[in-house]
């Protein structure tokens, strides 16, 4: 039974969680290291964490649906190989054993936190290749689409499996292929996100422990999350910028703390 502190942290962690993710992504290194405070294994943390979220990706959606218009074509193709990459992300996570979950749990950490903290550069090569190339491509088509499908596929699986930072991860891999304005392009990247998130949360409840009690919590606040932080807005997303770069650092320090507690004597299954 959760204390009313852990229920206001857990509350808390999916509005916040929510509404950066709605902006780029990274809103899992909120609210994963605080299902770990509360105190659930980490494999148990990560797939309830999937399935609390899924709301807030919804209301992300809705937030930027206006641009989402004329994107049919892309929309069916990068989700088909979103779908199959977020399939094989939850499989092999299901299949993971918690043990070797608690082992790479902090590496992952690091890369999330690596692209939140290379975001601001990242955002920044979109924008430089897309002013380049601007008028470059033909009406209604997208270059490189094979590197572009595989690139895409792969951040499925990233996504699938662990989540933290996916969201930055897609936007730079749709600026650098497509040709687009950056708030259609981070709609798209918010659809893909649901897409994938919402594939391994179906999969999770159908196959992996998840803990009922906090996606209730979860799921309410990170779905008003999504919608506070979703749709364009001036100064929004360097407001939440700022926000996510304490958190970042927050969870490096969470992912060496867990790393220096877990000796070889006492690694067990972590459940």
């Amino acid at each position: 039974m959760l204390e009313p502190a852990q229920i206001a942290l857990l509350a808390g962690a999916g509005l916040l969680a929510g509404a950066v993710n709605a902006v780029a992504g990274g809103g899992s290194l909120i609210s994963f290291p605080a299902l770990l405070a509360v105190g659930y294994p980490a494999l148990t943390a990560n797939v309830t964490n999937a399935v609390a979220l899924t709301p807030g990706y919804f209301g992300g959606t809705l937030g930027y649906r206006r641009e989402l218009e004329g994107q049919r074509r892309r929309i069916l193709a990068l989700g088909a190989i979103s779908a199959a990459g977020a399939v094989l992300g939850a499989f092999l996570l299901v299949v993971s054993s918690a043990e070797f979950f608690e082992r790479v749990v902090p590496f992952l950490i690091f890369l999330a936190c690596g692209l939140l903290a290379a975001q601001t550069r990242l955002a920044r090569l979109v924008q430089d290749r897309r002013e380049d190339r601007e008028g470059g491509s033909p009406a209604g088509r997208d270059p490189h689409t094979l590197p572009l499908f595989a690139a895409q596929f792969l951040a499925a699986i990233y996504g699938a499996y662990f989540g933290a930072g996916v969201g930055i991860m897609m936007l730079a891999i749709l600026g650098i292929f497509l040709v687009d304005n950056l708030q259609r392009l981070n709609a798209l990247k918010g659809l893909l996100s649901l897409l994938i998130n919402g594939i391994a949360a179906v999969y999770f409840i159908l196959f992996a422990d998840v803990r009922w009690v906090a996606v209730a919590i979860m799921a309410v606040t990170s779905l008003l999350g999504g919608q506070l932080g979703g749709g364009p807005g001036p100064g929004r997303p360097a407001r939440l910028d700022q926000r996510r770069g304490g958190v970042s650092r927050r969870a490096a320090a969470a992912g060496r703390r867990r790393r220096r507690t877990r000796s070889p004597a006492s690694a067990g299954p972590g459940r």
